[in-house]
């Protein structure tokens, strides 16, 4: 495996973190880590770029053992939340920055950038500075300027967290194109689940510091190993049938029939473009979420049927 996490753990007092972490990833490949606010997955990505140091443990990339390097020394570049750009500096200066630790000359770098810079197609704005340039542009500028430093793990902490529902969509397809085109071995950390769904090769779930599952994105979902995992990512349903059985399912693997193996009413109705979503109370006042196509119409307050498909 090209990233390696050994047995990785940090603590802060008596709060432990991370607890006892493993995972691997192999190259050219982009892992989620997915979880909530406070679960673990930055302090992970801070102890992999080496701005934290692990209590215990090993990390390891293209088989070298970077645990005790210093961040400057390691294989390994990051994209922040914020983007820590200099506002001093223009778009093209941002970009070649990391490049005069590596002994690169001013000219061969600024060509360099420039190459760069088309590939997010931000070329024309490389005398502009950071404060002309909109949010979006700013997240592709901190993008191209950890890739120009050619690192073997490329890290993202949640760098779409502050662009609009939009814009978020439309960059994260972006990465996704630079990270297949150049084989980018990449971890990204989000607690967004569809965008945990739609970048991952793999996703990594956290809960309170400890690996929950880790899998192919169709793997996790459909396949969860704990009520935490099936809960966390996607909708899950949990109810009791009329046989006195306890179900767990997702709100698209149920349907409306005539006879099913639980009834209901349905409390509220929501149209949601490509398909709708149906909030049913069980006679045993569970409460159900159904997703059906978007030309299947059933009124609020009727008295319903359901089935798992």
């Amino acid at each position: 495996m090209y990233l390696e996490l050994k047995n990785i753990s940090k603590s802060f007092g008596e709060k432990e973190v991370v607890k006892d972490l493993s995972l691997s990833l192999p190259k050219g490949e982009l892992l989620c880590l997915l979880g909530a606010s406070g679960c673990g997955k930055t302090t992970t990505l801070k102890m992999i770029s080496g701005f934290l140091k692990t209590d215990e443990g090993q990390i390891l990339v293209d088989g070298q053992d970077i645990t005790t390097l210093a961040p400057e020394k390691r294989p390994v570049s990051t994209v922040f939340q914020s983007y820590a750009l200099f506002p001093h500096m223009s778009v093209l200066e941002n970009v070649i920055y990391g490049l005069k630790f590596r002994g690169i000359r001013k000219k061969e770098a600024r060509e360099m950038g420039m190459e760069y810079l088309k590939i997010v197609d931000m070329e024309e704005y490389a005398g502009a500075s950071i404060g002309e340039i909109s949010g979006g542009q700013q997240q592709r500028v901190a993008l191209v300027r950890s890739l120009i430093t050619k690192p073997k793990v490329l890290l993202l902490d949640e760098p779409l967290s502050n662009l609009d529902a939009k814009l978020r969509v439309k960059m994260r397809e972006e990465i996704r194109e630079i990270q297949k085109k150049y084989e980018i071995t990449m971890v990204f950390v989000t607690h967004d689940q569809e965008e945990a769904m739609v970048l991952g090769d793999q996703i990594a779930i956290m809960d309170q510091g400890k690996l929950v599952q880790i899998g192919k994105p169709e793997e996790v979902y459909l396949h969860p190993q704990n009520d935490f995992a099936r809960d966390f990512l996607g909708i899950s349903n949990r109810f009791t049938d009329i046989h006195g059985n306890t179900i767990c399912c997702r709100p698209e693997e149920l349907e409306f029939a005539a006879e099913g193996s639980v009834k209901g009413i349905v409390r509220q109705e929501e149209f949601l473009g490509f398909y709708r979503q149906y909030y049913v109370e069980t006679m045993n006042h569970e409460h159900i979420i159904v997703r059906t196509d978007r030309n299947i119409k059933v009124e609020e307050g009727k008295e319903v049927q359901l089935r798992v498909k």
